[in-house]
């Protein structure tokens, strides 16, 4: 984890705007209407560089997303240039220590313009790209708004200029009732398409019913054992295995997960990433 996770963290609603209508996802409402304005980027960067609060923090990651945030490709690109200029305009700590993160669905990104971008930013840049696993799995889940059509091919295509421009990046495995029977299935699928770093999110709405805690530990008992016998842990992980599960937090600092899958390390009291830096659409 860049910075050891411990990297303040603002993030950017970019676009309520998506391809796809995930039959898991929690945001409601997406629509082609509601996407940030520069002007209001602009006024957060102002607020975000200026402000006493972060000063004392080494570094930052400027985190966008959505909807689908690379169908707002010119907009990011625009801001973050603003970004950069900005911080070595007031002579900032970050301008030596930041990254651009984003969360895709990977349809966009062979395009000239977000690779155009991919270019230019090449340095400071953390991409994951969301792939639920086999294609039974993804397709079951992950479809295009406008067709009901699975768009695991469309994805999948991208995985390889992804992987060599960023080796080792992980992708997003989401799971809830429907699909925990597949779950060994993807992981080992995800390994064999050369991710060596699968992350997999639960679904935190009410979707779980009797038995599925069982079902979980029968897919996470099969998936260990294959893990093992095959040495594949020399090589991958998988975030339902992580070392730091189950241990207890420390006094002085906790580690907490919000449904952005993103990570905030604070100290002393429980803080979401929106009260760290909340930015609305508008």
């Amino acid at each position: 984890m860049w910075q050891e996770g411990i990297a303040r963290e603002i993030t950017f609603i970019v676009t309520k705007d998506c391809q796809l209508a995930c039959k898991y996802c929690y945001l409601v409402g997406k629509n082609e209407k509601e996407r940030m304005s520069f002007e209001t980027a602009k006024q957060v960067v102002d607020y975000v560089l200026a402000c006493d609060l972060y000063k004392n923090d080494p570094s930052v990651v400027w985190d966008f997303i959505g909807g689908e945030p690379f169908l707002e490709i010119d907009l990011i690109d625009k801001i973050c240039d603003y970004i950069k200029v900005e911080m070595y305009r007031h002579n900032h700590p970050w301008f030596n220590s930041y990254r651009f993160s984003f969360a895709t669905n990977g349809i966009n990104y062979h395009t000239p313009k977000v690779q155009n971008f991919i270019k230019k930013n090449k340095q400071h840049l953390s991409i994951m790209m969301t792939i639920d696993g086999t294609q039974l799995l993804h397709d079951m889940n992950r479809v295009y708004k406008h067709s009901n059509h699975g768009s695991y091919n469309d994805v999948v295509k991208n995985v390889p200029l992804w992987q060599k421009q960023f080796p080792g990046s992980g992708t997003k495995v989401t799971i809830s009732h429907s699909n925990i029977d597949y779950i060994k299935d993807s992981v080992l699928h995800l390994f064999d398409l050369g991710l060596t770093n699968v992350n997999i999110n639960c679904v935190f709405e009410d979707v779980w019913k009797e038995g599925d805690d069982k079902r979980l530990e029968h897919q996470l008992i099969m998936l260990a054992d294959e893990i093992i016998e095959k040495d594949l842990f020399t090589k991958h992980t998988c975030s339902f295995f992580w070392e730091q599960l189950g241990k207890p937090a420390d006094n002085d600092e906790k580690l907490v997960w919000c449904r952005q899958n993103a990570i905030c390390r604070l100290s002393g009291q429980f803080l979401s990433m929106y009260s760290i830096c909340t930015i609305f659409t508008s």
